[in-house]
Formats: C-alpha cells, structure tokens, sequence
C-alpha cells in the first residue's frame, strides 16, 4: 500500500446473531492477533464448517443431493458459507440460479438452514473494542424493511461502544439509505459506506460505494482509545 500511496486499514467482519437473525459488525483498526479475536474467529470458521455439514445433510433430507467435497472445492480455501453450497446446487442444474437456492432452501428460517452459533452483538462490539478496533453495524438494511432491525437493539449497541452504521451500502435502496442514515445520526454515530466486495460472486464492484475521508479519520481517532479500559 506504501509503495502507491495508498492508505491499509486491517478489518474484520464478526457475524453475530440476535432473535435468530444474522447482524454482521465491521471491526476498522483492529489487532489481528489479539488472542480473544483469533479465538473467535477460529470458533467461526470451526462453525461454518459444522453448518455447511448440517446443511448438506438437510438438503439431501429433502432430496437435494450434493456433497461436502464439492462445497468445499467451490469455498476454494475460503471460510464455508452458504453461497457456496448454492453455487454447487446451480452447477448441478438442482436450481436455476443462486437466488432460488436461498429463496427455495438456504435463506434464513428456509428448509435446509441451520442456525449459527453465534456471540451476541453487544458482545461483539466489546470484542472489536478489546482488541483496539471501531465498531461499525454492517449493511442494516439488507433484510427486509417490513421487519427492520430493532431499534432497541441500536441503542444497545450505541451504549457498547458501536460507533458507526454501514447506511450507504451499495445493496441498500435510496430509502434504505436514508433510513439508516437518520438513525445513525440521532445516536451520534458515523454514516459509513461499502462496496462489500467479496470477489466476482456478487455484482458490486470495489469503490460502487465509499467512505467520506473526514469519516475515516473520525473512525480512526476512535479506534485510538477504543481499548481504553476494556479488558
């Protein structure tokens, strides 16, 4: 990054579950080997691969028949997700396309999916805390705004330490953004933004969306004493 002038920001990305619904928080500035985090990351990765398992036995429970093996050549090294079981279910002509896969088996509370063991996110905020980091609230708005999520649970996590919301994010409609938005700033917290750019699978291209700079600084001061008396 140094030799092109360009700025390196270590992150990571928690997955973290309240009433049964997947919350992911961006962790900006953290230590990559504070022990805490590299035991619950190795936790997670340990759980992908304990759900990928289940969800493959579900599938073929249903008459969905596709193998670890595949999905784990499809994950190419990568942690195990469900994106990768769908993209093995379209390669086998079992769907039409991964939208199916997730609408027909894989989404949340669908007949293949299997629920995650996951930290609570107040206690992934203090986690991303602990090891020196700011905490962000990941794409808020890529469920379903009929159920949007609580604001109650917004207040918790302002009140652990959580110091910005993810609202532009290139997935969420002018409306979505706006939403977010607003609520970010009643509870004096950033407005982030993301391409979440996670390789050709997805549409988004690096840079669809961005971070303002001044936000990015403001974000780094935070990481500077983010641990102070965290233990």
């Amino acid at each position: 990054c140094a030799e092109h002038g360009l700025d390196f920001v270590p992150g990571v990305e928690l997955s973290t579950e309240y009433e049964e619904r997947g919350i992911h928080l961006l962790g900006y500035w953290v230590d990559s080997q504070h022990p805490a985090l590299v035991a619950e990351c190795q936790r997670l990765r340990a759980e992908r691969d304990r759900r990928a398992d289940a969800m493959v036995a579900n599938l073929a429970r249903l008459g969905v028949d596709i193998s670890i093996d595949d999905v784990r050549a499809q994950a190419a090294g990568a942690p195990v997700g469900r994106p990768h079981l769908a993209a093995v279910m379209v390669g086998k002509g079992l769907v039409a396309d991964e939208d199916e896969a997730f609408d027909q088996y894989l989404a949340d509370g669908g007949p293949a999916y299997e629920p995650k063991r996951a930290l609570a996110p107040v206690d992934g905020v203090a986690l991303i805390r602990a090891a020196g980091g700011t905490a962000v609230l990941a794409h808020p708005g890529l469920g379903s705004m009929d159920t949007p999520l609580s604001t109650v649970l917004l207040d918790q996590l302002r009140d652990a330490g959580l110091k910005g919301v993810e609202a532009d994010h290139c997935g969420h409609e002018p409306a979505v953004r706006d939403y977010w938005r607003a609520a970010a700033r009643r509870r004096g917290m950033s407005v982030t933004g993301s391409s979440d750019f996670h390789g050709a699978r997805k549409e988004s291209k690096i840079g669809d969306a961005t971070t303002s700079v001044s936000i990015v600084e403001e974000l780094r001061r935070r990481a500077a004493t983010a641990g102070d008396g965290i233990g």
